[in-house]
């Protein structure tokens, strides 16, 4: 992940530098990367030029202690993730992103060193992506860290892919593996429970550098995106998974007034999930249903492109779209339907104890 910058002892006082200067202070190496960019930040507004092409808006809000727990977060983590969580939305439409616009509310126990370590991580995320950071506001706040991101991209109007174009028996696939986010999370959680009981306790976590990774610092597979282009592929419908697996393909089903099936066996798990979920008494399948914040793309492709897409690595196909009223289902590996619902809970699925688990 990042390097570990705990250590630094200097602290700068954001009064001292007023919110024109602090915004100076965070700015004042950014340049422009995306040519779709023609003004950063430095003025009223930024400017962009996507011409023939329409533009994508999507935004998120982060609060601290409902969103992020900064005892066990690293600003620079925070930083990267939040780009994470704004632009996976572009992609989730097909688009490309191109900016994003920061806005944060700040307490007067964030130093300017702080905040800047906050921007380190977004700015990674920005070189990543290949998007720039082009303005955004800061205020000051009495609840602790918030932050909002917008992020802006492009496509095409025939490229754009919305939730509610899946068709019956449309493949179902996703990206990269599912619940490991969330594990991580539950990880942490355990761990600083532990610390607060026995500070002298070390926390337990070099056994599960992929889930907290998973978790501190997520990224999208937007490459499969290209590959899919080049075999002249459009999804039907696409999601990015930011609420759990079950909840996220009922956002597509609804939207297209479909029902589905999801297969057990075929929802990807990575070994360090299953084997954290063991140690938590959880089934892997009921976390990578109801998890979140996988950050991976959930998307539907015709059946009849499935000899175009069954060699690229990093998807897998995972069910299919059904008729209108047919319900949403996961259907177990002894062939049991089990009812989806909104929330992500799943009714009456047991867990390994046999005892039904939320």
């Amino acid at each position: 992940m990042f390097e570990d910058r705990s250590q630094k002892k200097q602290r700068t006082e954001i009064s001292s530098l007023g919110e024109f200067g602090l915004i100076r202070e965070l700015t004042k190496n950014l340049s422009i990367k995306n040519n779709k960019n023609i003004l950063g930040s430095g003025d009223d507004a930024a400017i962009a030029n996507y011409s023939d092409e329409q533009t994508l808006v999507s935004t998120e809000i982060f609060t601290e202690k409902v969103h992020f727990d900064l005892s066990y977060t690293p600003l620079k983590h925070l930083g990267y993730k939040l780009v994470v969580a704004g632009v996976s939305d572009i992609y989730a439409m097909n688009g490309t992103p191109s900016q994003v616009l920061i806005g944060l509310g700040l307490s007067n126990r964030f130093s300017l060193e702080a905040v800047q370590e906050l921007y380190e991580g977004i700015e990674a995320a920005c070189t990543h992506y290949q998007i720039d950071l082009t303005g955004g506001d800061i205020t000051s706040s009495a609840v602790g860290l918030v932050i909002s991101i917008t992020a802006l991209g492009h496509a095409k109007e025939e490229d754009i892919v919305r939730r509610n174009g899946a068709q019956e028996n449309d493949l179902i696939l996703t990206t990269g593996d599912l619940g490991a986010a969330y594990l991580g999370l539950l990880l942490l959680e355990r761990e600083k429970k532990v610390f607060e009981a026995n500070p002298e306790m070390q926390p337990e976590l070099n056994k599960f550098d992929y889930l907290l990774k998973r978790q501190l610092k997520p990224d999208i597979h937007f490459v499969l995106l290209n590959e899919l282009r080049e075999k002249g592929v459009k999804p039907t419908s696409m999601i990015d998974i930011s609420d759990g697996l079950a909840s996220d393909i009922m956002h597509i089903t609804h939207a297209s007034k479909k029902g589905c099936r999801i297969y057990e066996e075929k929802i990807p798990i990575d070994a360090e999930s299953i084997q954290l979920s063991e140690e938590f008494n959880l089934n892997p399948v009921t976390v990578a249903l109801n998890g979140g914040e996988d950050y991976e793309l959930l998307f539907t492709v015709k059946a009849i492109d499935y000899e175009k897409i069954k060699t690229i690595t990093g998807i897998q196909v995972i069910g299919h779209i059904t008729s209108e009223g047919s319900g949403d289902h996961l259907v177990t590996t002894d062939e049991r339907l089990i009812e989806l619902s909104a929330p992500g809970w799943i009714k009456a699925y047991e867990n390994n104890n046999g005892e039904e688990h939320k």
